[in-house]
């Protein structure tokens, strides 16, 4: 099953030869699952000819905010509505979870209580699940026909579902504790507050449950996929 990347933002250059950049990240924690993968810039004006160039689609995570001004967010969201119009599966993380949410026409902001970062606790599908997250920015408008199916205090909307086609979540299953370490050297400085910094680097050795979800996602990519794609 070919799965198509589409990349809104590019990890620190001081990851880069490490832990590669975002599109490396989902293809570790989906390792092991037959799937191969294909990586559109989109952030870089990359996009694919179509819905049809791939069996199923995820949209990562970026720096960027779903409701500003870039180039690359009106044909995404474009692409976005037409995958969905297409039937194949489709995941959204972070920044893919606010813009797909944004193009089936619910609302994204920047969440006026501040970021959430590090490891963080979530009732996801009745169960208590800890994963690492990165944002200020939310979704506080589910689109219709979207079901919420996680959420805290924080982030009320954290997770949705989209009937059987599209999964959405806010925090990053993507991210291992290396990578939460990195954003708080080299994104975090003079823009989160630093005892949220230092929180999150407090927990860094506490285990968290991103494999787990990881497993969600590739569930629901596999059972989403159309016969005839």
């Amino acid at each position: 099953m070919k799965i198509g990347i589409l990349q809104t933002g590019h990890a620190p250059d001081e990851v880069l030869g490490s832990l590669g950049d975002y599109d490396a990240m989902f293809a570790r924690v989906l390792d092991g699952h037959g799937f191969d993968f294909q990586t559109f810039n989109v952030v870089d004006m990359e996009f694919p000819d179509g819905p049809e160039v791939c069996d199923g689609w995820l949209v990562t995570g970026s720096k960027h905010g779903a409701y500003e001004d870039h180039p690359f967010i009106p044909p995404l969201e474009s692409l976005i509505r037409a995958i969905h119009v297409s039937g194949r599966p489709m995941i959204g993380v972070c920044f893919g979870h606010q813009i797909i949410a944004q193009a089936m026409g619910g609302k994204v902001v920047k969440f006026d209580g501040g970021w959430s970062v590090g490891r963080r606790e979530y009732t996801y599908k009745g169960e208590t699940v800890a994963v690492n997250a990165w944002h200020q920015d939310q979704v506080v408008e589910v689109p219709p026909g979207a079901e919420v199916i996680g959420s805290n205090d924080f982030c009320e909307n954290a997770a949705l579902v989209y009937g059987d086609r599209i999964w959405t979540i806010q925090p990053h299953p993507e991210f291992g504790s290396e990578m939460v370490e990195a954003l708080a050297t080299h994104r975090a400085p003079g823009v989160v507050p630093v005892p949220l910094i230092e929180g999150a680097r407090a927990q860094l050795g506490m285990p968290t449950q991103r494999h787990k979800v990881a497993e969600d996602m590739v569930a629901f990519l596999k059972q989403g996929a159309r016969v005839d794609v």
